[in-house]
């Protein structure tokens, strides 16, 4: 396996070599001998054979269906459900969540589109004494691409813009000057930034009109997870069978193709023999850069996941290649080649931009269990707190400093979470992203329900049961202990949920948050949570 790899990955290095394009002032010989080097070159067969974008094992796989695997197709054809590459935000139609608050923006849907090779242009060398010389066209420049990196100190994707598109490549000029390269876009976003290939939303709510057209009593999830997309995927290496990147196509001339005449039309110079004994040696040249376009045009299946700062930009879209000026068809054959290549198209794609917190804690709890209260007496965040339900509207993370001795860490506050949640009712479990990364969560309970351990029941549900919950370092904190903490039912309501945690072993502790009862305990309970305090 080894040696075939080798072999594969010598024979890709000689054919880039062979197909290197001569420098600026090119003679007919340097001309010749790379013509002459394409004829040897044999055609690939058009599949990529290196991956080149990063890991994303951190992130949550979605199942897929494999359809069919190389050697059978070219790639490996999948299909997976459309709910995996969309947002129900972006569904407004059909979606009760539109609830604002401040400036924070968690989810957001980019148009991205990397720019257009530069064609090659056709000119001649002219001077006092001579009214048509040598061939001196200039190749096109390349089109910009498309980068995005993660950086500390942001904390939200409002200033995201919808569209971002890169410069376009320069035509050639005269005087074999090669056209000015398109300038990059850099797309900057919070740390913990999770981007995903996504559809249009404009696509997936006309599909949605028509399926609800023809079964008015479906819902937006039973659509989204019944409704399936075929895709190509490619893998690590060239027969793989595990789907890793999206495969990503232009739309551009194919091999052989992409011809610019001046003067005569392409008919006549089809007509003629030494132009198209040239075209078919140039086709090589063609292979070679679709190869490449192939081996860089893709993206991860399952997203790439920003969760730390990049140092140095990951591109996302790369740009097309400048096309070849008429200086490189020079031959002994071909003293007046009246033609050039035009530019490689660029890529265009939508985005899903989606910001998962990085917090060491989640506050987890029903909707006015006191969570807010909670993180505003522990933390340095200011969380909007009142006695209605649904107060908190958007997730806020707090850092909390216990002492000088001791180190600090983060809790992330989300909406409340009540019953049925994940089929859409209240908030939904759309925040839930922001605690995904935590270590531990912090179930918030109200000891003055009447049956808090129902409530505790109702939470370990909605979030995907003992199984997900489990996974975690688990806090039952119990609120409002200070009301009617004198009564035996409170206690007996207290001594169930301990008994409770006990058995699954978790830890448990009785607060006030509004008096300040036990909050020095629940910091250490809290630190201990998060794996500070052993």
């Amino acid at each position: 396996m080894l040696k075939t790899r080798s072999l594969t990955y010598a024979s890709r290095i000689l054919r880039s070599s062979s197909t290197l394009v001569p420098d600026n002032s090119p003679r007919a010989a340097d001309n010749e001998q790379w013509l002459e080097r394409l004829s040897s070159v044999k055609k690939s067969s058009s599949k990529s054979k290196q991956a080149i974008t990063q890991e994303s094992s951190s992130l949550n796989k979605f199942p897929i269906e494999v359809v069919s695997t190389p050697p059978e197709s070219s790639y490996i054809d999948i299909k997976a459900t459309i709910g995996n590459f969309t947002s129900t935000k972006y569904l407004q139609g059909f979606n009760k969540q539109k609830h604002t608050q401040g400036n924070f923006v968690d989810i957001r849907i980019v148009k991205c589109r990397s720019g257009d090779g530069g064609d090659g242009i056709v000119s001649f060398f002219r001077d006092a004494n001579r009214a048509v010389g040598p061939p001196n066209g200039g190749d096109g420049g390349d089109g910009g691409s498309v980068y995005v990196r993660a950086s500390p100190g942001i904390n939200s994707l409002a200033k995201l813009r919808t569209t971002y598109i890169a410069e376009n490549g320069s035509n050639g000029a005269a005087d074999q000057l090669d056209g000015a390269r398109g300038k990059d876009i850099l797309i900057t976003v919070p740390v913990g930034t999770v981007v995903r290939w996504c559809l249009d939303p404009k696509d997936v709510r006309e599909h949605i009109l028509r399926k609800q057209k023809s079964d008015p009593g479906a819902s937006l999830r039973d659509i989204l997870r019944q409704s399936k997309i075929s895709m190509q995927c490619s893998g690590r290496y060239e027969y793989d069978t595990k789907p890793r990147d999206i495969q990503l196509f232009r739309n551009s001339y194919e091999p052989g193709k992409g011809w610019l005449f001046k003067g005569k039309d392409e008919a006549y110079h089809q007509s003629k023999d030494w132009f198209v004994s040239l075209s078919k040696q140039v086709e090589a040249y063609d292979h070679a850069l679709y190869d490449s376009e192939l081996s860089s045009d893709k993206f991860p299946l399952y997203g790439l996941d920003l969760s730390v700062p990049t140092e140095n930009p990951i591109c996302l879209l790369k740009g097309g290649k400048g096309g070849l000026g008429n200086m490189h068809f020079l031959t002994n054959m071909i003293r007046n080649p009246r033609f050039a290549k035009a530019g490689r198209s660029g890529l265009e794609c939508l985005f899903l931009f989606e910001l998962k917190s990085i917090a060491d804690l989640g506050l987890v709890g029903l909707p006015n269990a006191g969570k807010s209260t909670i993180l505003n007496k522990i933390s340095n965040a200011k969380p909007k707190i009142g006695h209605w339900e649904f107060t908190t509207l958007n997730p806020s993370i707090g850092t909390i400093s216990p002492g000088i001795d001791k180190p600090s860490f983060t809790v992330a506050d989300i909406p409340g979470i009540i019953k049925n949640a994940a089929q859409d009712k209240g908030m939904g479990l759309e925040f839930l992203r922001h605690i995904e990364r935590s270590k531990g969560w912090v179930f918030v309970i109200s000891i003055a329900n009447e049956n808090p351990l129902q409530d505790l029941h109702v939470l370990i549900q909605e979030l995907g049961g003992m199984e997900k919950v489990g996974a975690k370092n688990v806090l039952i904190v119990c609120n409002k202990a200070d009301i009617n903490h004198e009564n035996p039912q409170a206690i007996d309501k207290f001594l169930q949920i301990t008994q409770f945690c006990e058995a699954n072993g978790w830890d448990s502790i009785p607060i006030s948050a509004l008096k300040n009862e036990n909050i020095d305990v629940l910091l250490d309970k809290m630190a201990k949570c998060a794996g500070k305090l052993v």
